[in-house]
């Protein structure tokens, strides 16, 4: 019973680290998008909006914070995790829409942002061969 309790408890210890690491790549995503989109923001009200040219200060350094936040997640090919961090970016830029612009998205935009969102886990946590 003692090697089945060993067994079972790094099992359990195991799923607790893929859980973390699920978890912290989904805070970085949701963090890099943050920044992305109000970096990108601070360029769009300066040329499009009449903002002042210091808009773009901060704005330059979110997008380097987006940058470095990308580099953090933990995935093996740069590649990959762009890809996977384009449905999380879609989510949060229709989150920005509504919080920030103040236009809800509509049915269509939210099944657009939930099929991005599913199709970025499978990216990231599909099973892959060694």
């Amino acid at each position: 019973m003692a090697c089945g309790d060993a067994i079972g408890r790094a099992a359990t210890e195991t799923e607790r680290v893929a859980m973390q690491i699920v978890a912290k790549t989904y805070l970085i995503y949701a963090a890099a998008a943050l920044a992305e989109i109000v970096g990108c923001f601070a360029f769009w009200a300066w040329l499009r909006n009449g903002a002042s040219v210091l808009w773009l200060v901060p704005g330059m350094v979110s997008l380097a914070a987006f940058a470095w936040l990308l580099a953090m997640v933990p995935s093996d090919f740069a590649g990959r995790a762009y890809a996977a961090y384009g449905g999380v970016y879609i989510a949060a830029s229709l989150l920005w829409l509504w919080m920030a612009e103040g236009h809800r998205p509509d049915g269509w935009d939210m099944a657009g942002g939930a099929l991005a969102l599913v199709a970025c886990g499978i990216i990231l946590f599909a099973p892959r061969s060694a």
